[in-house]
């Protein structure tokens, strides 16, 4: 089932939302103070583009100063609204039956995409 579910999801928006990801990652890692948001651009776009099965772990660090730190730099400079789309797609989803599975894909990467650092994608 999940990977029909990825295969789905890849065909209807999951690899042009995956590119955009990638693109903004490597824009980011041209500098040396945007490496670390996009590093975690290569990782959100690895949830997004196939996230059936995966499932989201916070780890250690991410009661630590740096995650605190740089995951408010994040949602002032987009995480908040990458969010928000997820959330929008989410419920537009569950208005159909058959849109619920990719639904609950749509509200666990809103974890992911509002606070990425400190995470851990499992």
């Amino acid at each position: 089932m999940n990977f029909l579910g990825n295969i789905i999801w890849l065909i209807f928006g999951g690899l042009i939302a995956a590119l955009g990801y990638v693109i903004g990652g490597i824009i980011l890692c041209i500098t040396v103070i945007g490496l670390p948001f996009g590093l975690q651009c290569f990782k959100i776009a690895g949830m997004v583009l196939f996230p059936f099965g995966k499932k989201i772990v916070t780890t250690e660090s991410a009661s630590g100063c740096f995650s605190l730190f740089a995951n408010i730099i994040w949602i002032l400079c987009g995480g908040l609204w990458t969010a928000l789309n997820h959330l929008f797609w989410g419920i537009l989803l569950t208005l159909t039956i058959i849109g619920i599975p990719f639904a609950k894909q749509h509200f666990k990467l809103i974890e992911l995409s509002l606070m990425p650092f400190g995470k851990r994608i499992m």
